[in-house]
């Protein structure tokens, strides 16, 4: 490599770009990384190719570097070889049309249904909000709600008999999704307890504070992370329990299109993902109990 380009480069970032010592130092530190890999590859960054740099960005996210952090080496990396082309050190940007991490799908995690119940055990139904938490886990695992969607439930909203709760979700199209008998029984266990947690208020809402108001997505969020420490089973969100409500559905033989409705995704696209989680948990399986895996 020709002598100090790093140097020139970063100097550059400082004098002409303006950019901040912090950030100077990130962009120095996402430089080294790919010049300690070109020195694997036996070349320069010079002679570094398309396909090492597509091999750079595999082997970041193999060492177990986080999305948004290759994100940013990447566009460290970008910055370099427009430089180097800008200053005639290159005719042509290896980087070029390098796919960003972000566009990267990640397979959505979930929880094994022995997790569930721990999470869906936690609240203490002895209290009225604990039975008030309860009965949201239940609805929200049972349903695949949005967080937003569950938080804005109204008691007409629900049909005990029946077995269907509606909801509108996004764009506000509304849809129907049915309830099971689990969270059905602990509906009706909390309905003459919420009279007791309304004091003298009123509401529509069946999912309410003391003071009548419905509980905002930050709170649910908050008891949802409280459980989930509780339970032992890490940091759990809401999105986690939606998550895990299409992959069970998928597992034991729901048919994508129904899944994609009850999730009221627009495009069935976005709900094929979980039948890549439910693919990955059966190689799992068959190499964990296959004699001949």
């Amino acid at each position: 490599m020709r002598h100090d380009i790093d140097g020139r480069f970063l100097n550059y970032l400082r004098v002409e770009k303006g950019l901040s010592k912090n950030t100077i130092t990130a962009y120095q530190s996402d430089l080294e990384k790919l010049k300690r890999f070109a020195q694997t590859q036996e070349k320069d960054l010079e002679t570094l190719e398309s396909q090492d740099i597509k091999s750079f960005i595999k082997h970041l996210h193999e060492s177990g570097l986080e999305m948004k952090s290759i994100a940013r080496t990447l566009v460290t990396v970008r910055n370099f070889y427009k430089f180097l082309l800008l200053d005639g050190y290159l005719k042509r940007d290896p980087s070029e049309n390098i796919e960003s991490p972000k566009s990267w799908q990640s397979l959505p995690k979930f929880l094994i249904k022995e997790e569930v119940e721990k999470l869906l055990d936690s609240p203490d139904t002895t209290q009225e909000t604990g039975l008030r938490d309860k009965v949201m886990l239940e609805v929200l695992y049972a349903t695949g709600l949005r967080v937003s969607e569950l938080i804005h439930v109204k008691l007409n909203d629900i049909n005990l008999d029946v077995g269907v709760l509606t909801t509108l979700g996004k764009g506000s199209k509304e849809r129907t999704i049915p309830i099971g008998k689990s969270a059905i029984e602990w509906i009706r266990k909390y309905l003459p307890v919420r009279h007791k947690l309304l004091r003298d208020a009123t509401t529509a809402y069946l999912f309410t504070t003391t003071k009548g108001q419905p509980l905002t997505r930050q709170a649910f969020w908050k008891l949802i992370v409280e459980y989930g420490k509780q339970a032992k089973l890490g940091h759990i969100t809401p999105h986690l329990l939606r998550h895990s409500f299409a992959t069970h559905l998928l597992e034991n033989g729901a048919d994508l299109r129904s899944v994609q409705m009850m999730l009221g995704h627009q495009d069935i696209s976005t709900t094929q993902i979980y039948t890549h989680v439910t693919n990955e948990r059966l190689k799992v399986i068959y190499k964990k109990f296959h004699p001949r895996a």
